[in-house]
């Protein structure tokens, strides 16, 4: 099949583009030649986009099909219990009218530490299987067995729990530096769970790679610059996650947007994530809210865009995708209107493929 979206403003991932044709053929986007195509579909007032990459998810049945129905054609998971794992992994692998994944696996946690007080037998229901215990990290002799069984589970990267929540147990800080050598090793990207300043400077000691959430304690000022000067010099990525904060946080939502505005302007890799859950926000939708409220912070919506596409592909090593070119997956969103101008125009959606399949 060779589909043809003529005429069309489009967003590569990096640039606009303001009228293009674009071939879709054999699931990848092939240069435009001569020759008829199978199927013409008319690109003018509308914007062709790459599908969206939501760099912070957690998966549970439904939620690629759902995703996907909102143009997130890959969703980047960042713990799920491994039977679980398996299943949608199955699914993703096998169907194209779901979005693609990828996963942390099972995160490094210390008994008892977060996310512990969400697991519990409530949730066997909703997995279909028994939810049972999950591997944790005590002390630095666990270290190197951990990593292994996650290489061993198939995890895309590793992510590391530093939340020091009330009266909850968490790593030590020589423990999470360990995790993060052994995952280096393992060649895994570290990402770690931090909400707060405290622990963003443990995760920045231990030489993450990334970190999983915008932080929101610490208001614009002369803190926030000094944060922001050794964030730099650690040349880490932070995935926004802003919907999650306004839902879990509301009253620190507008030090979570300052936050993610300095950041960008200060050029530190923003990348677009939601922390979509079982409970909210919700799959798919929730990108939406996300690039508003990154657009909302400062970025411009082409900015925006790129965080949800060109950004987290290139951190994440998904050299095949976030980008519209020839030789690439055929990942991409249609949609009424110029959203590289006006960020709600992500809404209005016209086409979803994934692999050269329309939905």
């Amino acid at each position: 099949m060779r589909t043809l979206i003529s005429g069309v403003r489009l967003f590569d991932g990096e640039r606009v583009v303001p009228t293009a044709d674009v071939l879709v053929e054999d699931g990848v986007i092939a240069a435009p030649s001569a020759g008829d195509a199978d199927i013409v579909i008319p690109g003018e007032g509308r914007t062709l986009l790459p599908g969206l990459i939501d760099s912070h998810v957690h998966v549970f049945d439904g939620d690629l099909s759902r995703a996907l129905r909102h143009g997130v054609t890959t969703e980047l998971d960042m713990f799920c219990l491994p039977a679980n794992l398996a299943r949608q992994r199955r699914v993703a692998a096998a169907r194209d009218d779901v979005a693609d994944l990828r996963s942390s696996g099972t995160l490094a946690t210390a008994p008892g530490g977060h996310p512990a007080q969400l697991i519990n037998p409530e949730l066997a229901d909703v997995l279909g299987d028994a939810v049972g215990e999950f591997d944790t990290v005590a002390s630095v002799d666990d270290v190197a067995g951990f990593v292994a069984a996650r290489v061993a589970e198939g995890a895309d990267y590793l992510k590391v729990v530093v939340e020091r929540g009330s009266g909850q147990a968490a790593l030590a800080p020589e423990v999470i530096a360990a995790l993060v050598s052994a995952g280096h090793e393992a060649g895994l990207t570290a990402i770690a769970h931090a909400l707060s300043a405290e622990e963003l400077r443990i995760a920045l000691d231990a030489g993450v790679d990334g970190i999983a959430h915008v932080f929101y304690d610490v208001p614009p000022g002369p803190d926030l610059t000094l944060l922001i000067a050794r964030i730099l010099a650690r040349e880490v990525f932070f995935v926004s996650t802003l919907a999650y904060i306004e839902k879990i946080a509301p009253d620190r939502s507008a030090d979570a947007g300052a936050a993610a505005g300095a950041l960008h302007r200060a050029g530190v890799p923003l990348l677009a994530g939601t922390d979509a859950n079982l409970w909210a926000p919700t799959h798919g939708d929730a990108m939406h809210r996300e690039l508003e409220l990154l657009v909302a912070a400062g970025l411009s919506p082409t900015a925006a865009l790129a965080s949800a596409t060109s950004a987290p592909a290139r951190v994440f090593g998904l050299a095949d995708r976030g980008r519209v070119a020839p030789g690439l997956r055929a990942d991409l969103l249609l949609v009424e209107g110029d959203a590289t101008a006006d960020i709600t125009a992500t809404t209005s959606i016209a086409g979803v493929w994934r692999r050269g399949v329309r939905l």
